[in-house]
């Protein structure tokens, strides 16, 4: 193996932006990934249905790929791809962990968690980034990368004040019937709200909105929550696919690292083959690791020796609660619709929170009428005029607050014989409830200006972790300690290893967090290469 090549490990958000900013400067990049993907039969079935209208989709293939996404009062239990698990399979076996309390996962997945997110691009605010040795002002032109590769349905609303877009001439995304009324309620009362720190818009979505060179445009089918069969979303793993297509790129799947060692010429990854369980060592001249923060900390944990020493993974406390709009909306499961985020809702209040307060907002899609009819129990059947009635006004606030007021997560690497295994345990720290209901109560108190009321009894605070908005175990800073990095994502001693997906993001404001971990990447990238 030559040392001239820069590796990144993994296939997610944050590797392949890295991998494109490598690419920019004219570097060979090898890319090793677990690289898990769709069954071949479910693939097939979604090939089939890319061809078709949604008209002349069956409904047997339908119930496959909503197969296992069955919602309850407390949302879906977990979100698959086409009916599928493959995103999070075979972790146990090849990244060892354990949980207590904790509800994030990691995935060994092309694409990694890419192939199940919302798509919610919106950058980070320097307000909330207390500690980073890298601003806005350093991370712009890396948005703009980012965007560009990626795609984004946004539009130039009063979000841009706080959230300048990154670029120009985006199309957006046709609104729901209800996100149209919330947004037109919102619109009529704006000058009182922007008094009252609240900015709101259009949710900025990676969704390609008109068909293209990268493929089909949104059909406004209604599948997003199970996958979209025209590849309309942004998914990393599509990414990969273009880049083989550069005589600079290589995938290698089938790989998981182990080990990463520095030397004062370049660098050497340990792998195994999945296959057929053979060591593997190669050296490269640079090192990336983007494998998403659990098998990052693993991986650094163990090349650095730091066994039983907890790592802090911080999260963003996510939260959700529905609000029922005074006017309906007509026959909603009958509307062609997109169904991720419809509008994002920024608050910035000291009374409610020092940090920015992110909700975004779901129209109707079949999950939440599903979620719906199952909170009346046996009463479904005899109610169900009244849950069509709901629906039509139904809209659900999904909502994340800065780090800061979060519980945070430690990690601890554990030798278990000849193996090893990540622990990983709710730590004490900062009770979000309080910050969430002074939420909740700035919502009631505005309840004419959004044209509808929130219902805190129907309130659910997920676990540490379930809104996979984490980050923050080996944080940049200007003077780094032992198991923290530079602002290149190096710990320590390691001049040719650079940390770069969530894992070095000093703190984790409310704010969608995978824009600004790829921002990130691709400048570490495109920095460390120059």
């Amino acid at each position: 193996m030559q040392r001239d090549i820069h590796c990144v490990i993994g296939s997610g958000p944050a590797g392949i932006a890295c991998a494109t900013g490598l690419l920019a400067r004219g570097r060979q990049v090898l890319m090793l990934d677990a690289g898990l993907e769709l069954e071949p039969e479910r693939a097939a079935l979604v090939a089939t249905m890319a061809g078709q209208q949604p008209a002349e989709w069956s409904v047997a293939g339908l119930a496959q790929i909503k197969a296992g996404m069955d919602a309850g009062a407390g949302g879906v239990p977990l979100k698959l791809l086409f009916g599928s698990d493959f995103p999070y399979r075979d972790t146990q076996k090849w990244i060892p962990w354990s949980s207590q309390g904790a509800e994030l996962k990691p995935s060994l997945a092309l694409g990694g968690l890419s192939n199940v997110w919302g798509s919610a691009m919106l950058p980070y605010r320097d307000e909330d980034m207390a500690g980073w040795p890298v601003k806005n002002r350093e991370l712009a032109e890396h948005y703009r990368a980012v965007a560009r590769f990626t795609g984004l349905s946004a539009q130039v609303d009063d979000l841009a004040e706080w959230f300048p877009l990154p670029g120009e001439d985006f199309s957006v995304l046709r609104p729901s019937r209800q996100a149209e009324i919330l947004l037109g309620n919102l619109q009529r009362r704006r000058t009182a709200l922007r008094a009252r720190g609240w900015r709101f818009g259009r949710s900025r979505v990676a969704v390609r909105v008109q068909a293209g060179e990268r493929g089909a445009g949104c059909n406004y089918c209604g599948l997003c929550m199970y996958g979209c069969p025209y590849g309309a979303i942004y998914n990393s793993a599509n990414t990969v696919r273009e880049l083989q297509r550069n005589p600079l790129f290589t995938l290698r799947k089938g790989v998981v690292v182990t080990r990463v060692n520095d030397a004062p010429a370049g660098a050497a990854v340990e792998a195994r083959d999945m296959v057929n369980g053979e060591a593997l060592n190669l050296p490269v001249s640079r090192v990336y690791l983007a494998a998403g923060v659990m098998p990052t900390a693993q991986i650094v944990l163990r090349s650095r020796a730091a066994y039983d020493r907890s790592v802090i993974l911080r999260d963003s406390q996510y939260f959700l609660f529905p609000l029922l709009l005074a006017k309906g909306a007509g026959r909603v499961a009958r509307e062609p619709l997109y169904t991720l985020s419809q509008a994002f809702i920024e608050l910035q209040r000291p009374e409610i929170s020092p940090h920015t307060v992110h909700l975004q907002v779901y129209s109707y899609s079949d999950i939440i009428g599903q979620a719906l009819r199952k909170t009346f129990g046996p009463l479904a059947g005899p109610l169900e005029r009244v849950a069509r009635g709901m629906e039509e006004r139904m809209l659900v606030f999904q909502g994340y607050l800065h780090s800061d007021e979060s519980r945070s997560i430690g990690m601890t690497l554990r030798r278990e014989g000849d193996r090893d295994r990540l622990d990983l345990q709710v730590l004490p720290g900062p009770n979000p409830r309080p910050a969430i209901k002074r939420v909740l109560r700035e919502l009631l108190r505005q309840t004419r200006a959004l044209g509808g009321v929130a219902l805190p009894p129907m309130l659910q605070i997920a676990g540490p972790g379930r809104g996979f908005h984490n980050g923050g175990s080996f944080p940049m800073r200007d003077t780094p300690g032992e198991l923290e990095t530079d602002r290149q994502g190096r710990l320590p001693g390691w001049q040719h290893i650079h940390l770069v997906d969530a894992s070095v993001l000093p703190s984790i404001p409310a704010t969608t967090i995978t824009f600004s971990a790829m921002a990130n990447a691709h400048r570490i990238g495109w920095e460390s290469s120059a």
